[in-house]
């Protein structure tokens, strides 16, 4: 897919680019990022451009992950980064695909994770025809639950075990939003248990 561009009140979604390494760089040396997220710890300046130059521009041409880059429309500071994973999901019956985000230091608190959220879940169930988007976290991080509580996604329960990160493995918290949860219609019929 060729890359895009969504806007927000406050923010602006873009594909990361040469330019943003080294705020990226910064961002990702938060020992609270490397917490949680699968990042490289220490987090070098060419970790950035790794995953800038490679791993989210092979995600678009592939098809493997829509990867964001999140900005303040105003003074253009980077916010986080957002994307689609999961993507083979959306083909066939399950059109499915899973939330991931980092949200930098400075940004958190501020409402910005979930507006821009809003745009790229309404995007993927819009333009991508995406019927359950998930979200899962490692067991533990009340913070990326709150953005998802707070975007609608039911809390579907604990999958033990299901994430190694830094060698050790640990359970996640895992959440759904169907189309249906915003009042939006899904292409497949939902009967849902009783």
């Amino acid at each position: 897919m060729e890359p895009i561009t969504l806007t927000t009140e406050r923010l602006e979604l873009r594909p990361l680019a040469g330019a943003d390494t080294d705020a990226v760089a910064a961002a990702c040396r938060d020992p609270e990022i490397a917490r949680w997220i699968p990042v490289p710890d220490p987090y070098a300046r060419r970790d950035a451009v790794e995953f800038i130059e490679n791993v989210s521009t092979s995600g678009w041409r592939d098809d493997t992950m829509y990867n964001f880059g999140v900005f303040t429309r105003e003074g253009g500071a980077l916010v986080g980064s957002m994307g689609l994973v999961r993507l083979g999901e959306l083909k066939g019956p399950k059109r499915q695909a899973e939330l991931g985000f980092w949200t930098a230091k400075e940004h958190r608190g501020r409402g910005h994770t979930v507006e821009a959220a809003r745009a790229v879940i309404g995007w993927a169930f819009s333009d991508l025809g995406v019927e359950r988007m998930e979200w899962v976290a490692t067991a533990g991080n009340v913070g990326s639950r709150a953005v998802a509580q707070r975007l609608g996604f039911v809390m579907e329960g604990l999958q033990r075990g299901v994430i190694v990160h830094r060698g050790v493995r640990r359970d996640a918290w895992v959440g759904a939003l169907l189309p249906s949860d915003w009042g939006r219609e899904m292409q497949t019929p939902y009967l849902p248990a009783r």
